[in-house]
């Protein structure tokens, strides 16, 4: 394949009549088109002066109550538990991003008595007024109170029950700020003690490593950095569903438990209930493990009656529900017991798998394509305030970086090329290049950043050597239609293929990986009954996260990491 032709923009990404229709893209690269992702109609919600609301506090009021922190005239009395009283009706909160996020940041509801609750970030407390900085987790900014001594409850602050770090209810008048860093603030009329804070509160105002942090990983949504992680996952976790959802796909359970190895790489955590569990099991014998006579471990006296593992991939189970939904994903968690200690790895992340049924590695990179834009342009629309923090305090450039990312086209070229690109390259890698070695890192990245100036790169058609068995071989019978997405920053994003339909051909590669074709009978009667050419790829999620917030560690973008040696919380 001549060189130009290898590096021109990949035509087959952009969707075709008919042929790829059901993923026409749903957002506008014109600037001033309507926002990609509308927020879903809502009922207008009162907010009222008091706190009387249908939604019930008693749990926080109960508690708040018996550790003395509260007195019971502090909260309006609610008949609550009589016979035949109604449920109350569900109200969403009206939080500080519903106060503040407006394009006037809050001045359209200057003089309404609102309340906020929250915890507190900051408490200055000068000679004739107090400044609470209360954040209440919707949005990265915080709301400024600013109280007087004549506001009811601050003999609280007074006496040091309200600090760093402890649960408040706040009511006051949202007042033009007379400071520059926000333009309206809470004069605050009540404050109440919800939950006090212990002087040891490890998340001061001053600045802490991330490193810190992970110990911390109970606490650490509370600051800035994780609290912004956490939002835009989210952002990213609906972005998903709704662009599946749109393009007409139907989301499948893939279940956690699996007696085979999708990826065929032996990395699985095994699930057993043969170490006797009548005790703590680090005290349990080895000696009353059930063997056979031949010495080795008796699989039939397990709960499964055979071994099963934790799934590494939910792709085979998306598989069998293609071949009768026509177009299925799945988003789940995912295990993989790599004994890998580097910031680029996790023992349980989550994995974005989706499957078309009636389609070959054109539309699968179609689909890939259309995805990443759809997401990307979503958080960029939808995250403003985060995406700016990310892009002043964690990677300068983020966010042009994303922008690239919705607005180029996405290029392809063959494994092949790629291999000469890189030999080509006046670049010492660490890493030796040849044809049929599995490209690391670095040569990603290169491709990407340097070759192609930060435009997405697609690499299909790699030696079959390297890759899963379920991939479908091409005509050369040297490669599979397979590819990986590559991104500035991260390198591969995704990986896909066209999976294997014909039945011959997946049972000769079962034969020649050694693999027990016994425990695959049922994907193998996919292709015994009506098999037809279908594709998907996979996504692993904190790696999107990675990208989209710029945070180096992967780490830092799952809630509660899973890593060798470590499963705390």
């Amino acid at each position: 394949m001549a060189a130009a032709a290898a590096l021109t923009p990949a035509t087959p990404l952009r969707f075709k009549p008919y042929s790829t229709l059901r993923f026409l893209s749903f957002y506008s690269k014109n600037p001033t088109s309507p926002r990609l992702c509308p927020p879903l109609p809502r009922r207008p919600v009162p907010f009222h002066s008091t706190f009387h609301r249908n939604r019930c506090f008693c749990s926080v009021i109960s508690a708040a109550l018996q550790s003395g922190e509260m007195k019971k005239t502090e909260f309006p009395e609610k008949k609550v538990g009589e016979m035949g009283n109604k449920v109350g009706e569900f109200r969403k909160k009206v939080k500080i991003a519903d106060i503040k996020g407006g394009p006037d940041e809050g001045l359209n509801r200057v003089g309404q008595t609102l309340v906020v609750m929250g915890w507190v970030r900051t408490l200055r407390v000068q000679s004739s007024v107090t400044f609470l900085e209360v954040n209440d987790g919707s949005s990265l900014s915080n709301m400024q109170c600013v109280m007087n001594s004549d506001a009811e409850g601050y003999d609280q602050v007074e006496s040091g029950l309200i600090s760093t770090g402890a649960s408040i209810w706040v009511q006051g008048t949202l007042v033009a700020s007379q400071g520059s860093k926000q333009k309206v603030e809470l004069k605050v009329e009540k404050v109440v003690l919800v939950g006090k804070s212990d002087p040891s509160y490890p998340i001061q105002k001053k600045r802490v490593s991330r490193e810190f942090l992970r110990s911390k990983a109970h606490l650490r949504p509370r600051t800035n950095t994780f609290g912004a992680v956490a939002r835009v996952r989210n952002a990213l976790a609906y972005a998903t569903h709704k662009f599946f959802q749109e393009n007409g796909f139907v989301w499948i359970s893939s279940p956690i438990i699996t007696a085979s190895d999708c990826e065929g790489a032996g990395e699985q955590f095994c699930v057993t209930t043969l170490i006797p569990s009548s005790r703590e099991a680090a005290d349990s014998p080895v000696n009353a493990i059930p063997n056979t006579k031949d010495g080795l471990i008796d699989w039939s006296q397990d709960f499964f009656g055979k071994p099963a593992f934790l799934t590494v991939s939910g792709q085979l189970n998306a598989e069998t529900y293609a071949t009768a939904l026509t177009d299925v994903y799945t988003f789940g968690p995912t295990f993989r017991a790599e004994n890998s200690n580097t910031s680029r790895h996790l023992a349980e992340f989550w994995m974005i798998e989706p499957e078309l049924a009636f389609a070959d590695l054109n539309d699968d990179m179609a689909c890939a394509t259309a995805y990443l834009q759809y997401v990307v342009r979503h958080v960029l629309d939808n995250c403003k305030e985060d995406m700016e923090f990310f892009n002043t305090w964690i990677e300068k450039g983020v966010i042009d970086r994303l922008n690239d990312v919705a607005e180029k086209d996405f290029v392809q070229l063959t494994y092949t090329d790629a291999i000469e690109l890189l030999l080509k390259a006046n670049k010492k890698f660490e890493f030796p290049v040849q044809w049929g070695c599995d490209l690391q890192s670095e040569h990603e990245r290169y491709i990407t950043e340097q070759a192609f100036n930060g435009c997405p790169v697609i690499i299909r058609d790699y030696p079959k050597e390297i890759k899963a068995f379920y991939m479908r071989e091409n005509e050369d019978g040297k490669t599979v239609a397979a590819m990986d997405m590559l991104v500035p920053r991260v390198g591969e994003l995704i990986g896909g293929s066209q999976r294997e339909e014909r039945l011959d051909y997946l049972e000769n590669r079962l034969d020649e990986l050694k693999l027990n074709k016994e425990s695959y009978w049922w994907y193998l009667d996919l292709r015994r009954y009506g098999s037809v050419p279908h594709a998907g790829f996979g996504l692993g999620f904190e790696r999107l996260v990675q990208f989209a917030t710029g945070v180096e560690n992967i780490r830092d973008a799952i809630p509660f990491p899973r890593t060798p040696g470590s499963a705390e919380f």
